[in-house]
């Protein structure tokens, strides 16, 4: 088990202009312990394949993590940003979060 430390991305809903309303994210910094470290190519019929992480990092979370779980986005890991696919946070004070490929910003 590693120690991790990095930033976490919440989506927040804004009103970009009258009337118009965009998601975008906001990092907050948090550590925990990275439990698992696994990686794979995922082939969907292009040149270069996707790198998959599946991966579980278990943050110590704050009451803003836990009121807002579920609008968690992404995580940053060696300076990318990876997809969150799952967060639990049954594990009071800790979020465990399943991660899987490179997030895409929408911007």
């Amino acid at each position: 088990m590693a120690v991790w430390y990095g930033n976490v991305g919440f989506a927040e809903t804004v009103e970009t202009a009258p009337g118009v309303w965009q998601e975008t994210c906001v990092d907050h910094p948090y550590s925990g312990d990275q439990i698992s470290l696994r990686s794979n190519y995922q082939n969907m019929n292009q040149v270069i394949d996707d790198i998959q992480i599946n991966t579980r990092i278990e943050i110590v979370a704050d009451p803003f993590a836990y009121a807002n779980f579920a609008h968690i986005r992404y995580v940053e890991i060696w300076g990318q940003k990876w997809k969150v696919t799952g967060a639990d946070p049954s594990n009071y004070p800790r979020i465990a979060l399943t991660i899987g490929g490179l997030y895409e910003d929408e911007e």
